[in-house]
């Protein structure tokens, strides 16, 4: 079978490599959506991707890639009841040892052995077949397309992310960086009620994106002082909370200033190298700082539900505005519940595709895209 596997930085390769046995359950991957972290670890791996054999699952390099994706039951294990061949489901793909002190607390998202389908196991989304423990196993409702349902991860990176932040709905949000996940935050608060949401970006296009998806503000950090203005729209307080996932020094700069006293900043964004921390600002103004890792049992299906409340009619599979390249208008989803993702769509390749049409688009053509899937079948 074929399956995209990394093989070190920017070399990836579309591989024959065996077809899985069916241990627990077989799933045929339907759509891949290609995701920073995938980038991140092109241009700069291996980290994610584990040299010498993973702690917990005894893989390394070459790796099959692919963790946000949807995808179709084949073949399930003899003691699996609760799925059948045929079915619909979403894989959440981090892999955990169980015992290790924080998974014992319940923080499984916080495993100090952390692994991923897609990363640091053969199995990954980018490939013809994929066998996976039936508890990584998501059902994914009629109602929501394979193609929305590989978004179904990101957008619970997002939720969990709001989740953990003190989040009132008479607040004022700031999102720093509105790329993929902070887009993904955007329609979160905005199913969650916040109102008065304030966008960081200095893509055009994505700020047209953010605007559509929910913000109510969007700052482009090229042309005004960002910081300024988000005083300026607080009666100079700043932000009551900031989700930082820009990944870029000037935006966690931005972030913090941003920020009001003993307000709170969520870090969600990957970093490929180490940033500065204005830590008087922390200190003498007593912001708080704390991470979102990943998601918790239940965000997969918080997140389905919410995107099942709104396939609406508004919303046709068919029509190419909603597929392709164009920025949908804000006044499109004001009157609609739930979160509707689909724009977030900019592109569909085929895996044959992926290194040309995915991964360099993403990284020469950054403006153009939000998310990019891969489409197996093709």
């Amino acid at each position: 079978m074929r399956a995209v596997r990394f093989h070190g930085r920017c070399d990836i390769r579309v591989d024959e490599v065996e077809e899985p046995i069916c241990g627990n359950g077989q799933i045929r991957p339907a759509f891949v959506g290609l995701c920073g972290s995938d980038i991140h670890e092109y241009l700069g791996g291996p980290t994610i991707v584990p040299v010498t054999p993973h702690p917990l699952t005894n893989e390394k390099l070459p790796t099959t890639l692919g963790h946000e994706f949807s995808g179709t039951v084949e073949e399930v294990g003899s003691e699996i009841t609760e799925f059948r061949v045929g079915d619909r489901v979403v894989v959440k793909p981090n892999l955990f040892d169980g015992t290790c002190s924080n998974c014992l607390m319940g923080i499984f998202n916080c495993c100090e052995k952390v692994a991923f389908i897609g990363f640091s196991s053969q199995a990954g989304g980018l490939s013809d077949h994929i066998v996976v423990d039936s508890r990584h196993a998501i059902p994914l409702p009629e109602s929501i397309p394979l193609d929305i349902g590989a978004l179904v991860e990101p957008l619970a990176v997002a939720w969990h992310a709001v989740s953990r932040s003190p989040l009132q709905t008479n607040e004022t949000v700031l999102v720093v960086g509105a790329g993929p996940i902070g887009l993904a935050i955007i329609q979160v608060l905005k199913v969650k009620g916040i109102t008065s949401i304030i966008a960081v970006e200095v893509s055009e296009r994505r700020g047209e994106f953010a605007l559509a998806l929910g913000a109510t503000e969007v700052l482009n950090p090229v042309d005004v002082d960002a910081v300024m203005q988000i005083r300026a729209l607080t009666g100079n307080a700043g932000a009551d909370i900031v989700f930082e996932c820009s990944g870029a020094q000037a935006g966690l700069d931005t972030a913090i200033a941003g920020l009001r006293v003993r307000g709170t900043m969520v870090v969600v964004s990957l970093w490929e190298h180490r940033p500065t921390v204005d830590t008087f600002a922390v200190v003498f103004q007593e912001k708080n700082v704390i991470g979102a890792a990943l998601y918790d049992d239940g965000d997969f299906e918080a997140v389905i539900d919410e995107i099942a409340s709104g396939m609406l009619c508004y919303y046709p599979i068919c029509c190419p505005y909603f597929l392709i390249r164009q920025v949908p208008s804000a006044d499109l989803f004001s009157d609609i519940g739930g979160i509707q993702p689909r724009p977030m769509i900019t592109s569909k390749i085929r895996m044959d595709d992926v290194d040309a049409r995915g991964f360099k688009a993403l990284i020469e053509e950054r403006d153009k895209h939000v998310k990019i899937l891969v489409d197996i079948s093709a």
